[in-house]
């Protein structure tokens, strides 16, 4: 699935009509939409090496594809209660920030769930957070989460303990 998922949102990424402009992932048990202009790939968890003094959503940097990226918990950054194990994390996916977005990192993301279209979504009401949520046909709710602005707020910066 992670393999099609990946193709499918190569393919959307390069499509001009604009059929799928979101990419769905769950993170903990909170279901996100990331603007898919602003993700890139997606891969399979990987070794990841320790980086000292850094914060605990700091989990260190992995090679991929030949760069070395900073991998972050996107759970502990977002601030859920979601424990990480070794097994548990073998379980995850490494969701690639967009290179246009000028920053050397991946998100670990509990699941993938597919790509959506702003067609079939409806703002709905907001939760406690200041995060625009939208709502699916079936019901679903989800927040969404630009990765633009989440790599420019003071926390994503502020890597270091």
């Amino acid at each position: 699935m992670q393999k099609r998922l990946a193709q499918r949102l190569l393919a959307a990424q390069t499509d001009n009509s604009q059929a799928a402009q979101w990419l769905a992932i769950q993170v903990g048990k909170v279901h996100y939409l990331i603007p898919l202009a602003e993700a890139g790939e997606i891969y399979p968890w990987q070794d990841v090496q320790a980086v000292p003094y850094a914060q605990p959503w700091f989990l260190g940097v992995a090679n991929v594809r030949g760069s070395l990226l900073g991998v972050i918990d996107l759970a502990a950054l977002l601030g859920h209660a979601v424990e990480r194990t070794q097994q548990s994390l073998r379980d995850t996916s490494l969701l690639v920030i967009n290179p246009a977005l000028q920053v050397n990192a991946t998100l670990v993301v509990d699941k993938l769930l597919g790509l959506r279209n702003a067609d079939h979504l409806q703002l709905t009401a907001n939760t406690e957070n200041q995060r625009r949520c939208l709502q699916d046909a079936q019901g679903q709710i989800w927040q969404e989460l630009s990765l633009q602005a989440l790599v420019q707020s003071a926390a994503f910066l502020h890597v270091s303990q």
